[in-house]
């Protein structure tokens, strides 16, 4: 029988691999709120240095742990579907799935572990069946995708990275592809219940695989929004519900928050190139929604205790950077 192994949590927006020697640069150039802080170069370099410091601890946990196979929930972001057809959660169930052909970032320097665009990752197609017809059968109708839908701009940017970044990248991965960030979204509620529905299928699994599950994404950023900041408090009370195992009290935490009437940052009643125009369903808007692929993740390991590895405020972007793992043998 398959078992569960661990639980890991990770942000991968682009301060994630940015060299802390832009970070003020960025930051200048952002319309951010007024009272948000301006680090100088050196305080930007050591948070530079902890954000690729939180992804070794993850990278060196999920070896340690032997793991098999990696589940990833994450946030397409028009890579793989647009406006024409947007699923909510969306698996993919193809033998490989490749990174973008294009350099998002032509001759920028930049930190971390990065294939080259174009690259092939590896898909695992039996286990990928069985979590789509497994958590048909408790109550979701995702999508799915037996190849990529748009191979020009490779598969969710999100996956890629915690593939990059978390993996030797040539482990078999199973992408949840999740609508996170436009609206009208899931829930956080939806996505607990859809990580609980994804526990279920890996412990009745009959195959002899070491799982391991991760949350790519968050915490709180709405990035090159006008007024965007930074919820500190916020983010912390989620990290202190994911650190005691309470993925539930996180998804009702998320939901329950109400953006305030002067937040120009998630403001989002009006349609532009990346934003709807319809409602959003409650609690945080945007990019900070990537937060459900967290709460999503803490589903599978509910109850456990989790280690929170860093919590980086990153006033560049700006964003909350965090890194988390959970074992769970």
């Amino acid at each position: 029988m398959a078992k569960l192994v661990g639980t890991f949590f990770h942000s991968h927006g682009g301060t994630t691999d940015m060299p802390g020697e832009l970070f003020r640069e960025l930051r200048l150039s952002r319309p951010v709120r007024e009272d948000v802080p301006i680090d100088d170069d050196e305080t930007n370099i050591k948070k530079a240095a902890r954000i690729h410091d939180g992804f070794r601890v993850l990278r060196e946990r999920v070896a340690e742990l032997k793991t098999d196979v990696l589940i990833v929930f994450s946030d397409d972001q028009l890579q793989c579907f647009d406006f024409n057809n947007y699923p909510a959660f969306s698996i993919y169930v193809g033998d490989e799935f490749r990174k973008s052909p294009r350099d998002r970032f032509p001759g920028q320097p930049r930190m971390g572990r990065h294939a080259e665009p174009g690259a092939s990752f590896k898909g695992h197609p039996e286990l990928a069946v069985a979590v789509l017809t497994g958590v048909m059968k408790r109550g979701f109708d995702p999508s799915f995708c037996m190849d990529m839908p748009k191979p020009d701009r490779g598969l969710a940017s999100g996956v890629t990275r915690t593939v990059e970044e978390l993996t030797d990248w040539t482990m078999p991965i199973v992408p949840i592809m999740m609508n996170l960030y436009f609206a009208p979204q899931p829930t956080a509620m939806r996505c607990y219940q859809l990580g609980k529905a994804v526990r279920e299928v890996i412990d009745e699994y009959p195959a002899d695989l070491r799982i391991g599950v991760a949350g790519s994404g968050g915490l709180w950023h709405t990035p090159d929004r006008p007024g965007a900041w930074l919820n500190v408090d916020f983010d912390c009370k989620t990290l202190d519900l994911l650190k005691v195992g309470d993925a539930r009290g996180m998804a009702e935490h998320f939901d329950s928050y109400v953006i305030p009437p002067d937040d120009t940052s998630q403001n989002t009643g009006t349609r532009e190139r990346n934003v709807t125009g319809m409602p959003s369903p409650g609690g945080p808007a945007l990019g900070s929604r990537e937060t459900c692929a967290w709460i999503a993740a803490a589903a599978v390991s509910e109850g456990r205790p989790t280690t929170i590895v860093d919590y980086i405020e990153t006033w560049a972007s700006p964003v909350g950077n965090a890194f988390a793992f959970c074992d769970s043998i």
